[in-house]
């Protein structure tokens, strides 16, 4: 009889445990897979730390493969905040409704993509990318991923609307490296002549040494766009309690950790809104890759 007592008890008490674990709400984020892996996860695994002591929450970082991954991620609820670059968050809030860029780095008002190239092609820097049409004709040419706003979209558009042609037209042969740092490793060790990278990675890899400016150097660089964004699902509130959408956007904007900052490379964060990102939206739209 005690021995069946014991049980029941055991039983009772394995239930309630599991009960509680399950009511239990985990804030969880991801980011677009724009650099090698081992950096973002470093990353964002300290925005995780910072946001659970901020909110007061369990907050997980989970990474993902590729851009698509992550927007997909966002719009299945596997994740409710996510860092996109520009194309990539306009997809993710027209797949769900009512959600919101809410802070993008202070850099990421006036973005640019650099045009790299190996040092071996001969081509020189230039102010102006249609002074490069004729070096720049029948080189292979790079893209980072085929999301990427700096790293396709707007070097796509400026190629078209400079050139007249389409990038597998103008170039002999065109990649998709995958990220940005790839890119950079790509064109600098001369697999691609040519390619197109964000220049927050070109300038931090710079200042870290890991660059050979003898085998690679900027040639163009494009006017500024806006880009990076957290955005947030609008149904957060619901699942995580009144304000909490607002805790999280005053949570990212007064993120102050320097080292965490320099990691993005950003200097801070400021409010941003659905509205910025209405240039990308309209540029994807005009070049196709948004209907």
């Amino acid at each position: 009889m005690a021995l069946n007592l014991m049980r029941k008890l055991m039983v009772s008490s394995l239930f309630c445990f599991g009960a509680a674990s399950a009511s239990a709400e985990t804030f969880v984020f991801t980011a677009i897979p724009d650099e090698d892996e081992t950096k973002l996860v470093e990353r964002f695994r300290g925005v995780a730390d910072y946001l659970s002591s901020e909110l007061n929450v369990d907050v997980r970082y989970i990474p993902v493969k590729s851009y698509a991954a992550a927007v997909s991620a966002f719009r299945n609820n596997q994740v409710q905040l996510a860092w996109f670059g520009g194309l990539s968050g306009v997809q993710a809030r027209r797949l769900v409704p009512g959600s919101e860029a809410i802070a993008q780095g202070v850099e990421d008002q006036a973005f640019e993509t650099y045009f790299i190239a190996n040092t071996s092609t001969g081509i020189e820097p230039a102010d102006e990318l249609a002074s490069l049409e004729e070096s720049l004709q029948g080189k292979t040419f790079t893209f980072g991923s085929k999301g990427s706003t700096s790293g396709r979209l707007m070097p796509e558009f400026y190629i078209r609307e400079t050139f007249g042609e389409q990038p597998d037209e103008f170039f002999s042969r065109v990649g998709f490296s995958g990220n940005h740092t790839r890119t950079l490793r790509l064109v600098e060790a001369g697999t691609y002549e040519v390619g197109a990278l964000n220049f927050q990675v070109w300038e931090k890899e710079l200042a870290d040494g890991n660059i050979d400016t003898d085998a690679v150097q900027v040639i163009w660089k494009t006017p500024a766009y806006p880009d990076y964004q957290w955005t947030i699902r609008g149904d957060v509130n619901e699942r995580f309690g009144e304000g909490f959408k607002q805790r999280v956007t005053e949570a990212l904007l007064n993120l102050d950790d320097q080292a965490l900052l320099e990691s993005f490379p950003r200097s801070g964060f400021i409010p941003a809104s659905n509205d910025d990102y209405e240039p990308i939206s309209k540029t994807a739209e005009e070049i196709g890759i948004l209907d």
